[in-house]
C-alpha cells in the first residue's frame, strides 16, 4: 500500500488543490479514469463554447441584411467545426497529463478508483491511502426511463459535441440549459430542432420573465414542445421516432435522424464505494458536506458537481481555494461564501443570473422593488437591433439591495460582472445608477435598469 498525504479523486478543479498542495510539500496523489481537466474541458464548457461561438457567427450572417450587408448565403463545414473544437480540447487536456508524466508530485493514477476502507482506495491492482482525501468527481448525464431508448443510439451531450455528421433533423428531449445551448448550435448551422420538453417552459429554473421570452423566441425559430411527456422512442432503418404526450392526452409523434437526451447530471459518486469510508450521499446521489466542504467522515472533503450545490465550473474552482485552505489547515477552517454566485446560458439570445427570481421573492415574502428596462431603448441597443432583450432588477425595499439580476439579450453573460461586484460588496441599486457609464455602449442597459428604481 502507497501511503500519501493528500488524494484528489478527479481532474478538473481538484487539479487546483493537489497542485497547490504539492507546492505546500505535502505528497499527492491525482485519480483520473478519464481524459484529463474534467468535465468542463473535454466535456462541458469549453468544447460547447468553442462550437457555440461557430454558431454565433451563422447567426450574425443571418441577421447581417438588417444593417444594409447583403449576405447571398453561407455554407457549414461541419467536420471542420467539430474538428477545431476536439483538436483544442485534446490538446489541452494532452498537455495535462504531459506535464504530469514529468513530475514526482502529484503522483497521477488514470484508473478507476473504489473505497475499500477509510481513507483507502484501490486503483487498478495497486491500493493508495492519506489522511486527506478530496473528492471532485463530477456528474454525468442523466437517462431517463423511457420506453426504448436503453439500445436505441441516441445521444448526450458528450456525443453530442463531437458527431461526425451533422444531423438533418435533431429531436432533444429536455429543456434546460444544455438542450438551449445545443439546439442553437445546431440549429444555427441548419439543423431543424424539435424540442420535447416536460415543463411549461424552456430553461424553467430560470427567472419566469426570461425564461417566458426565451421560450418564445426558441419557438419561432425551432418546433418546441412544451408540457409533454416523452412515453416512447424507436428506431427503424436510422430513423428515430419519439412518442409524447402533454397533459390534455394529445400525442405527437416527431422523426429524426437524431436523438439528443438532455435531461440534467447525476453525480458520479455510486461509482466510488463512498460507504466502505464513511460518505454520505443525499437520495440524488450527491456528496453531503458541511458549509467547509468537509464530508461526514473527517479529513475527507469533496467540492464542485459532486457537492451539487452549484453545478459550475467557476463554482468549483471557488470552492477549491476554500476546499484547500480547509485541508491544509483544519484549526483555521473557513466556511464557503457563495455570494453572488452567477451563471449564464450561452445560447441565442444569451441569459445570465444571479441572486433570486422573482417567484423566489414570492414565494418567500419578501418585500421587493422590480425594474425591468429593454435593450432597443438604448443607443447600442438600437443599433444592434436587439428588439428582444431586457436587464431585470430585484430590489430589497428595506435597504436597496440588490436581490437578482436577470438579463436575456446580447453579451449577457459580460453585462451582468458589474451587477456581480456590486453584490459581492454588499452594495446597493444606487451603486450602479450613480456609476458613470459609457454612452452609447451596451452597458448602459444596465446603469438605466438600476435607475429606475434607485
Amino acid at each position: 500500500m502507497q501511503e500519501f498525504d493528500l488524494i484528489v479523486i478527479g481532474s478538473g478543479s481538484g487539479l487546483d488543490v493537489a497542485n497547490a498542495a504539492a507546492l505546500h510539500g505535502m505528497k499527492v496523489a491525482v485519480v483520473e479514469k478519464d481524459r484529463m481537466g474534467g468535465t468542463c474541458l473535454n466535456r462541458g464548457c469549453i468544447p460547447s463554447k468553442l462550437l457555440i461561438h461557430s454558431a454565433d457567427v451563422a447567426e450574425m450572417i443571418k441577421t447581417a441584411g438588417l444593417f444594409g450587408i447583403k449576405v447571398d448565403g453561407f455554407s457549414v463545414d461541419f467536420q471542420s467545426i467539430i474538428s477545431r473544437a476536439s483538436r483544442i480540447v485534446d490538446s489541452d487536456s494532452d498537455g495535462i497529463k504531459t506535464a504530469f508524466s514529468q513530475i514526482d508530485n502529484p503522483i497521477l493514477f488514470s484508473v478507476q478508483c473504489r473505497f475499500v476502507a477509510e481513507k483507502t482506495i484501490t486503483v487498478g491492482s495497486d491500493t493508495i491511502r492519506a489522511d486527506k482525501v478530496l473528492i471532485a468527481s463530477g456528474t454525468r448525464p442523466a437517462i431517463p426511463e423511457i420506453d426504448g431508448l436503453d439500445g436505441s443510439g441516441f445521444l448526450t451531450s458528450d456525443e453530442a459535441l463531437r458527431l461526425a455528421k451533422q444531423p438533418r433533423v435533431l429531436t432533444i428531449i429536455g429543456g434546460g440549459y444544455i438542450a438551449a445551448e445545443l439546439a442553437h448550435f445546431y440549429g444555427a448551422l441548419g439543423t431543424k430542432i424539435n424540442i420535447v420538453q416536460h415543463r411549461d417552459l424552456l430553461i424553467p429554473f430560470e427567472d419566469r420573465e426570461v425564461a417566458e421570452k426565451f421560450t418564445e423566441l426558441f419557438s419561432k425559430k425551432y418546433s418546441v414542445y412544451i408540457d409533454y411527456i416523452t412515453e416512447r422512442v424507436s428506431k427503424n432503418n436510422g430513423t428515430f421516432n419519439v412518442r409524447a404526450r402533454d397533459s390534455s392526452g394529445r400525442a405527437i409523434e416527431l422523426e429524426s435522424d437524431q436523438l439528443l437526451v438532455a435531461t440534467g447530471r447525476v453525480p458520479n459518486s455510486d461509482m466510488l464505494d463512498l460507504g466502505k469510508t464513511g460518505v454520505r450521499t443525499d437520495k440524488n446521489g450527491f456528496i453531503t458536506v458541511d458549509k467547509y466542504l468537509e464530508t461526514t467522515t473527517r479529513g475527507i472533503f469533496a467540492l464542485g458537481d459532486a457537492v451539487g450545490r452549484y453545478l459550475f465550473k467557476h463554482s468549483a474552482n471557488h470552492e477549491a481555494q476554500y476546499a484547500f485552505n480547509n485541508i491544509l489547515h483544519p484549526d483555521r477552517k473557513v466556511a464557503v461564501d457563495y455570494t453572488a454566485m452567477p451563471h449564464a446560458i450561452f445560447s441565442w439570445p444569451q441569459v445570465a443570473s444571479v441572486g433570486y427570481t422573482e417567484q423566489e421573492l414570492k414565494k418567500d415574502r419578501v418585500n421587493y422593488e422590480r425594474a425591468v428596462y429593454p435593450y432597443i431603448n438604448t443607443a447600442m441597443g438600437h443599433a444592434i437591433e436587439d428588439r428582444d432583450g431586457f436587464v431585470k432588477f430585484l430590489v430589497s425595499k428595506k435597504d436597496g439591495k440588490i436581490l437578482g439580476c436577470h438579463i436575456i439579450g446580447s453579451e449577457a453573460s459580460i453585462l451582468i460582472h458589474e451587477v456581480l461586484i456590486a453584490m459581492r460588496l454588499g452594495a446597493g441599486i444606487d451603486s450602479i445608477a450613480r456609476t458613470v457609464h459609457i454612452h452609447p455602449a451596451l452597458s448602459e442597459v444596465v446603469s438605466r435598469a438600476a435607475s429606475n428604481i434607485a
